[in-house]
């Protein structure tokens, strides 16, 4: 039997929960010392004991865990996850129905109703990501209910937490059949090789894919295109495709490299044509300004937080700065296209980065277009916070 607890929350909170709110946090609650397994169901309650919503209890950078249900006499069981899961697949049926792109999200945690875990799909293959213990206690259940509705080759999983809230490297094979790799899905007609089976990256954001495509059909013709942070090149795939004279994909990983080349490859691009940097990108903007290189299209999608050796990038901190250093080796007309994945602020605080970085560089800008998550990254309007992604295409104008 999975452990209970009744769980009061603080006054000045119980609105936001009865509103919707998903994630239980810990500011929220009156004794939130009485949570010591993860996994355990928590009855939110009001200080009188009024029932305010019904969830689990799973340690993650974000909060506590998440409320799953406001009916107290739901039960949290593979029923409840066949359900969910229904009613997040038909909200994806037109993916289904789209063979130029077989890898995409059929459940995104909090926005499907299910907060810590989340599951893509790739060709027949599913992956589960578990983002607590917590998540992950309900493992058998959300299996099994998958089992029930996909019709399935294999399902792989990621945990993706442990004392420092990092991945946890496993054997990710769950049921199936284990499939060969790499796994090459399709994305509005590009193909992607992807790997379920090589620790917590398998070789495509997902998030992307409509600023992807806009880049292909679009902005690529004829430029000249940087794409920092490159991981596997998915971004200089497209452009390439798209019409760019040249891309230049740099990241510092290693594994960048080889990434990149059987990306190329796999869509027929000559990639000794293009050119490919396993380098520090705060290296490669002082390298290019020495040497007055310049682009008319620049990337620009680092992750939140990233070290190397002589560098520390914060999003929260630092976007400001890098814009700068971007529009340093952007051509008059040129474009950047600006993104990141960082949730702590929202489109209005990215865009006054963008506003702050022309001003203090002397320069002028245009906004030509803007992205958040694509349609199968559901979200909800009462987790702001989940609606993470932000991408903004910038024209630079001469000053």
């Amino acid at each position: 039997m999975r452990n209970e607890e009744r769980v009061q929350v603080q006054p000045k909170h119980r609105k936001k929960f009865l509103n919707g709110y998903p994630l239980i946090f810990k500011e929220a609650l009156v004794n939130p010392e009485k949570l010591k397994t993860e996994g355990t169901i928590i009855q939110l309650v009001d200080t009188d004991g009024t029932f305010i919503g019904k969830g689990y209890y799973g340690r993650q950078n974000k909060g506590y865990g998440w409320v799953l249900t406001q009916d107290a006499n739901e039960s949290i069981d593979e029923g409840f996850f066949v359900n969910k899961l229904q009613r997040a697949l038909q909200y994806r049926k037109p993916f289904f129905e789209d063979p130029n792109t077989t890898a995409f999200r059929i459940v995104n945690g909090e926005g499907d109703g299910l907060g810590g875990i989340t599951i893509d799909r790739f060709n027949d293959y599913y992956l589960i990501n578990w983002y607590s213990e917590g998540a992950y206690s309900f493992k058998n259940d959300v299996v099994n209910a998958l089992k029930k509705l996909v019709d399935f080759k294999g399902i792989y999983e990621k945990k993706r937490f442990d004392s420092k809230g990092q991945y946890v490297e496993d054997d990710d094979f769950v049921a199936g059949e284990r499939g060969e790799f790499p796994l090459v899905v399709k994305e509005n007609g590009v193909d992607f090789a992807v790997y379920l089976n090589e620790g917590a990256m398998v070789g495509v954001f997902l998030d992307q894919r409509p600023v992807r495509k806009i880049i292909q059909d679009k902005y690529a013709e004829g430029k000249r295109v940087l794409n920092t942070f490159s991981y596997t090149g998915a971004f200089s795939v497209f452009a390439s495709l798209g019409g760019a004279t040249h891309t230049t994909s740099v990241d510092l990983a290693n594994r960048s490299l080889n990434k990149t080349i059987e990306q190329f490859s796999l869509n027929g691009i000559d990639y000794e044509s293009e050119n490919i940097l396993v380098m520090d990108v705060f290296k490669y903007f002082k390298y290019a300004v020495k040497k007055n290189l310049k682009f008319d299209m620049v990337i620009l999608d680092p992750p939140s937080f990233a070290r190397s050796k002589k560098h520390t990038f914060s999003a929260a901190k630092d976007y400001k700065n890098l814009l700068k250093e971007t529009i340093a080796i952007t051509e008059d007309k040129g474009i950047i296209v600006a993104s990141t994945n960082y949730s702590g602020y929202d489109m209005r605080k990215f865009k006054t980065f963008i506003d702050q970085a022309f001003k203090e560089t002397g320069g002028k800008y245009r906004l030509l277009e803007e992205f958040s998550l694509p349609e199968d990254f559901r979200t909800t309007k009462e987790f702001r916070e989940g609606d993470y992604l932000k991408v903004v295409f910038i024209e630079k104008i001469k000053g």
